[in-house]
């Protein structure tokens, strides 16, 4: 029933107004309407153009093959071609056309109508000025264009010129009308034609239109399905990058750049998440025990063991050292604190072999009767902060020491230069750390062996607040721990050229 409505929702939004089919198909085929209508324009302007001419040509072709005798105008001599002759009824023309009317434009301008009564048809009169301006051409030999005018009854006719005599002797202008209602009937005609074929030209490419539309939209649609099936659990899916159109390939590019993105960081807020659960869960741990001894110890005093001094004694004493590891673990998390929100770091130039070299006494104390080796290079030197950089080598040999035999581990701190970089390396002949704990070790709280009991080593934030604070100098720190080899250590700070 869901899935009914669905594909009832899509049918509906493909037809609604904002639907892009329904857009690219209406603006389309209002571009073609609109072309259509203007070459049906032209198409009427220019047929009728070419009506009128074609019919102005065939008929002055007509007039001129005919002689003047037949008009009933004899060749006279110029002082004879006078009003007198034309009005006389026996010189009045011989032949009219038919559907034609015919009018006499004698020299001086009067105008003289020659169809005849039967035919119903009026010749049109121009001005004045205008016979005055074509008896003027002819004289010049320059033949006039047709004129489209209407006569006294309001019917137009498409009227034509010729002269009669020569340029030498003449004698005004013969004017012939024709009706040009069978012209506009043939143009209104094609134009009716042109008119109908466009209509169902575009009903064919509506029909047309629609299944080309839906199958071009095919992609888009698809990338509608794609995004209607991702969410925050499922950002793994990715748009088809190769989908043959180059716009759409375009977008699914960028949608794909757009998840990616989003992937990693949903990916990264959920470690983070997790590591601050983990956190959270640890420091709680780590905090409970040293509390939870000072409570028993407190109580054991409260029932009477303050009166024995050396049960006194040997609580204070717990207590002390439970404190401390309380107030350590505490200004560790501080120190991460403010590493992870921005390093406040005093930097000076600093030269590194001879702080190795100062901290030589206070490594070997804490070694005890393990062996130490030192293989220092000289003049290294580099922007640091000296005070950090002492804790990063106190917090790697600690660790060294602590996973060494007492009797029989070896430490070695090597100091080289590689490059526009300082490479320290501490390197013991520990137990080393199986494969599976590498990735993990700089994690905060974490211990290789699960077993360790508190008093053989820290809280497990040393080696973070190490990478840390090497980080904020702008280097980094790695581990290596080849089976059966040891534990190596290598940080790599950047050097001061000189």
């Amino acid at each position: 029933m869901s899935r009914l409505k669905l594909i009832r929702s899509r049918i509906r939004s493909a037809a609604a107004p904002h639907s892009l089919r329904i857009q690219l198909l209406s603006r389309s085929l209002l571009v073609l309407a609109a072309l259509l209508l203007l070459i049906g324009a032209f198409q009427y302007v220019i047929m009728k153009d070419f009506l009128y001419r074609n019919q102005a040509e065939t008929m002055s072709s007509q007039i001129r093959g005919l002689p003047k005798e037949l008009f009933g105008i004899p060749r006279l001599v110029p002082e004879r071609w006078n009003v007198n002759n034309i009005n006389n009824p026996e010189r009045r023309p011989l032949l009219f056309l038919p559907d034609m009317s015919i009018a006499y434009i004698s020299e001086d301008g009067e105008f003289i109508d020659w169809t005849g009564t039967a035919s119903g048809m009026v010749s049109p009169q121009l001005s004045a000025a205008k016979y005055d301006a074509l008896q003027e051409q002819f004289k010049q030999r320059v033949h006039g264009e047709y004129e489209v005018v209407q006569d006294e009854t309001g019917r137009e006719q498409l009227v034509v010129f010729r002269p009669v005599g020569g340029p030498d002797s003449p004698a005004g202008l013969i004017q012939v009308g024709k009706d040009t209602a069978p012209l506009q009937s043939i143009v209104l005609r094609q134009l009716l034609i042109f008119v109908t074929l466009s209509a169902l030209a575009l009903a064919c490419g509506l029909m047309l239109y629609l299944p080309l539309l839906r199958r071009t939209l095919h992609p888009l649609n698809r990338m509608v399905r794609t995004v209607e099936d991702i969410n925050a659990g499922n950002l793994g899916i990715r748009f088809p990058a190769s989908q043959g159109q180059s716009e759409i390939d375009a977008l699914a590019q960028s949608f794909n750049g757009m998840l990616e993105r989003l992937e990693i960081s949903f990916e990264g807020e959920r470690e983070a998440k997790e590591q601050m659960r983990r956190f959270i869960a640890d420091a709680s741990h780590e905090l409970r025990t040293p509390l939870t001894s000072i409570h028993g110890f407190l109580e054991v005093l409260l029932r009477g063991a303050a009166a024995n001094p050396e049960q006194l004694q040997t609580s204070l004493k717990s207590m002390l050292g439970e404190s401390t590891r309380m107030k350590k673990l505490v200004e560790d998390l501080l120190l991460l604190a403010k590493l992870d929100r921005k390093p406040e770091l005093e930097l000076q130039e600093t030269r590194l072999d001879s702080l190795i070299s100062e901290m030589e006494p206070h490594l070997r104390m804490l070694a005890k009767q393990r062996t130490v080796r030192f293989v220092l290079t000289g003049g290294v030197r580099g922007m640091y902060d000296a005070n950090a950089i002492k804790q990063v080598i106190l917090n790697l040999f600690s660790n060294a020491v602590q996973h060494t035999d007492p009797k029989q581990g070896l430490i070695t701190v090597t100091l080289t230069v590689s490059g526009k970089e300082a490479k320290l390396i501490i390197r013991d002949n520990g137990c080393g750390i199986p494969p599976e704990h590498l990735p993990h070790v700089f994690d905060r709280f974490y211990r290789s062996d699960a077993s360790r009991t508190r008093s053989q080593g820290g809280a497990g934030l040393g080696l973070s607040i190490t990478q840390s604070i090497v980080e904020a100098h702008g280097g980094g720190i790695q581990v290596f721990s080849p089976p059966g080899e040891g534990t190596a250590f290598e940080v790599n700070l950047p050097l001061t050229l000189t």
